[in-house]
C-alpha cells in the first residue's frame, strides 16, 4: 500500500504562511522572470486564472479582484519543503520524494495499523507544524496512490485524505469520475 502526500496550492501557500494577512484571499506566484503564473491559491483559480497563463493576458482579473501577485521564492519553497518532509516522517518514515510539493509513503510497515488515522493525523501534524496543508491519497500502487490524492484534494466529505477501494467495482466507480 502507497500513500501521496501532495501540499495543496504548495507556493501560494508558503508565502501565507509567511504573510497570513493573505489567507482567504486569492493568490499567485510568478515565474523566475514574473512573466507567467506557476502557481495559485484556490481563490485565484476560482477566478479563472490559468496555471501557466502569462500575467498580462489576466491584468484585468488581479486589478478586478485585488489578486496578490508574488514573484517566485524557490529558496522559501525548498525550505518549507523541507519541513513538511521532516513532519511526514515523524509519522511515516518509508518516504520517496517526487517533487519539491509531492512525497510518496510506503505503507506496507504500518499495514497491520489504520492507515486512515495515520494520515489524518499525519494531514493534521503538517499543517500545525508548517502552515502547510496537504492532501494524502492511498492506493495499492503510486499511481493509484496518486488518483486518491487528487481524489482527496476535490471531493468533499474526504477531509483532505482518501483511500482507493479495494472492492474493483467501487474502484472503477473512482476511475471512471476522473478525466484523464
Amino acid at each position: 500500500m502507497y500513500a501521496l502526500a501532495d501540499c495543496n496550492n504548495f507556493y501560494a501557500s508558503c508565502e501565507r504562511v509567511f504573510e497570513p494577512r493573505l489567507e482567504g484571499r486569492p493568490v499567485i506566484v510568478l515565474s523566475n522572470n514574473d512573466g507567467c503564473v506557476v502557481a495559485r491559491s484556490q481563490e485565484a483559480k476560482d477566478l479563472g486564472i490559468a496555471m501557466g497563463e502569462p500575467v498580462f493576458k489576466c491584468r484585468s482579473i488581479i486589478e478586478k479582484n485585488h489578486v496578490v501577485v508574488r514573484s517566485s521564492n524557490y529558496t522559501l519553497y525548498d525550505d518549507m519543503s523541507r519541513r513538511v518532509v521532516q513532519s511526514i516522517t515523524t509519522f511515516i518514515p518509508d518516504i520517496e520524494i517526487y517533487s519539491i510539493d509531492e512525497v510518496f509513503l510506503d505503507l506496507q510497515p504500518l499495514i497491520n495499523r489504520d492507515l486512515m488515522a495515520i494520515c489524518h493525523r499525519t494531514r493534521q501534524s503538517v499543517l500545525d507544524w508548517t502552515g502547510i496543508p496537504i492532501s494524502i491519497g492511498l492506493g495499492s500502487t503510486k499511481t493509484l496512490a496518486k488518483l486518491a490524492n487528487r481524489i482527496a484534494k476535490k471531493r468533499a466529505g474526504t477531509n483532505g485524505v482518501y483511500r482507493l477501494p479495494d472492492e474493483a467495482r467501487a474502484r472503477d466507480r473512482d476511475l471512471a469520475s476522473t478525466d484523464i
